[in-house]
């Protein structure tokens, strides 16, 4: 048989259950705010390498690719032929600086893993405490 008292103990534990799930779903989203906060900086980084690499490049490319054509020239090749070769080597190095940036900003490496982890983990141990 159960007494006020033991009603309100019950509902004692269920408020407190709730309050600390509460504090607990604050610092997830904290630690999310600060995950995702990192995150952006990984972003923004790749970014400046993106437009480093694209700044830099140009004008060393421009001159070696002049002197790789001039060399194919002075070598026999026709000038279409040898300004075409250059043209190719320079996209080549092109796709491996994009590729470098597009790789930092692969969905896998920015994805909030701690939070997700935590989320997972909380899950878990809420479903316990429901039990």
């Amino acid at each position: 048989m159960s007494t006020s008292n033991d009603v309100r103990d019950i509902s004692g534990l269920i408020g407190d259950a709730l309050a600390q799930f509460n504090r607990l779903l604050q610092n997830e989203i904290e630690l999310a705010k600060a995950e995702v906060a990192e995150k952006a900086q990984q972003i923004s980084g790749a970014v400046g390498f993106l437009a480093g690499g694209a700044v830099l490049v140009i004008p060393s490319l421009v001159m070696a690719l002049f002197a790789l054509s001039a060399a194919l020239i002075a070598n026999g090749w026709s000038q279409p032929a040898a300004y075409l070769a250059a043209a190719l080597l320079s996209a080549v190095v092109a796709a491996v600086l994009f590729w470098i940036g597009m790789h930092r900003l692969d969905a896998r490496h920015l994805k909030p893993v701690e939070t997700i982890r935590q989320l997972d983990k909380d899950k878990a141990a809420l479903k316990g405490a429901v039990r």
